[in-house]
C-alpha cells in the first residue's frame, strides 16, 4: 500500500485559499476527514482529494435550456 502524504490545517487553508478556521470547521462538522496527531490535524491527500471531488459542481451541459443558445434551433 503506498504511503500516503499529510498536510497541515495551513496548507490546505492556503491551497484552498480559505481561513484556517474555514478549514478546522470543516475538520469539527465532519466533512473533512482529519487526524490529531497532538502537534495539530493532519489531512491526507486522498481525503483532500474526496472532500474537492464531492465539492466540485456539475460540469456545463451543451444545451443550456430554454434561454441557451440552442433555443431557436441554432448552434
Amino acid at each position: 500500500m503506498p504511503q500516503d502524504q499529510y498536510q497541515t490545517v495551513r496548507q490546505v487553508a492556503d491551497r484552498l485559499q480559505v481561513a484556517e478556521a474555514t478549514v478546522r470547521h470543516w475538520i469539527k462538522l465532519g466533512r473533512l476527514r482529519a487526524i490529531n496527531i497532538g502537534k495539530g490535524w493532519r489531512i491526507a491527500n486522498a481525503d483532500l482529494n474526496d472532500f474537492l471531488r464531492l465539492h466540485q459542481t456539475a460540469p456545463r451541459e451543451h444545451n443550456d435550456g430554454p434561454a441557451g443558445p440552442d433555443a431557436e434551433g441554432k448552434p
